[in-house]
């Protein structure tokens, strides 16, 4: 549904896009991670035709964004970095005034707005100006708005920044239905449990061009080895587990007599927590706590932006 290629993109001397490759299947949530000033932002507003690209392609829906930049725009809602709603007009007005640039019937988009106001939970300000709201009303605001026209291709440039937890639920749980009705979203976020728990596929930007892309899972998995932890309740019977462990372990043991513990990088199998278990039992080694942790996606974010710096 999304496709760049060698996109390129600066600003004076400043490149903010220097290369960059993308694919999003239909019917997915793709998610852009990078630190600050990475390029993403640069790349959905060239996505969404506000920027034209001083190199590269890109195809939204089957359209260029350069020649075909108005059948991009019929397929797209875009919701940026900052609420872009009248403060003169009401709530409810906001949304009709959205739907009809989007060429909705009158009717049609005030049925629309009556459904986004109740789904992001602003009824009970559906008619007052919008300059009475609070950040976070002018947030949902502006992502109902985006949602109007029912787009077959959303672009959401940190959708959650300035939410309530609640309201960051509510609208997680909007962008899955969405594309469980056929939808395909692309994210940006500085909420890595956001792109942990939403997308189907990360592409990591950092200089401008993807450095890694894959799902949370694959990412993960780059950085090697799960690593197992336990607590055995007798110092004396650490010495015994070491030599019980050797043959789940694939890597160097750490062991700390002080605190009772052992750390070891293990291969993770099915049924492998139960399997230690029942090792140590056998030897006669008690254990007060054992725990599988696998490498989280904040340690794959630091790791691969440290590799690319």
């Amino acid at each position: 549904m999304i496709q760049a290629r060698e996109l390129t993109k600066s600003f004076g001397n400043t490149g903010a896009l220097t290369g960059l490759d993308l694919d999003v299947p239909a019917g997915t949530i793709t998610c852009l991670l990078g630190r600050n000033g990475a390029g993403k932002t640069t790349a959905v507003r060239v996505l969404a035709t506000l920027l034209r690209p001083d190199a590269g392609w890109a195809r939204v829906a089957g359209h260029d964004v350069v020649s075909d930049g108005h059948r991009v725009r019929e397929r797209i809602g875009l919701s940026g970095q900052y609420a872009s709603v009248d403060e003169c007009l009401t709530g409810r007005a906001n949304l009709v005034m959205i739907g009809a640039l989007s060429r909705l019937p009158r009717r049609v988009a005030r049925k629309r707005a009556v459904e986004l106001l109740a789904v992001f939970d602003l009824e009970y300000a559906a008619r007052r100006p919008v300059r009475t709201y609070s950040g976070g009303m002018r947030r949902k605001l502006d992502l109902a708005a985006s949602l109007m026209a029912r787009p077959s291709v959303l672009f959401l440039d940190e959708p959650t920044s300035g939410l309530d937890p609640s309201s960051r639920l509510t609208l997680w749980a909007i962008i899955g239905d969405l594309v469980a009705a056929g939808s395909t979203v692309l994210l940006t976020t500085q909420y890595l449990e956001e792109a942990d728990r939403l997308a189907d596929q990360i592409c990591l930007i950092d200089g401008g061009r993807a450095t890694a892309q894959g799902t949370p899972a694959e990412l993960k998995e780059s950085l090697g080895a799960a690593h197992l932890l336990l607590t055995v309740a007798r110092r004396e019977s650490l010495a015994a587990a070491q030599r019980t462990l050797a043959s789940f372990c694939s890597g160097i043991v750490k062991a700390s007599a002080a605190d009772r513990t052992i750390e070891m990088p293990v291969v993770p199998r099915e049924g492998l927590v139960t399997q230690v278990i029942r090792a140590l039992d056998e030897v006669g080694v008690e254990v007060d706590d054992i725990a599988l942790r696998r490498p989280s996606l904040d340690e794959v974010f630091e790791s691969l932006t440290r590799r690319a710096a």
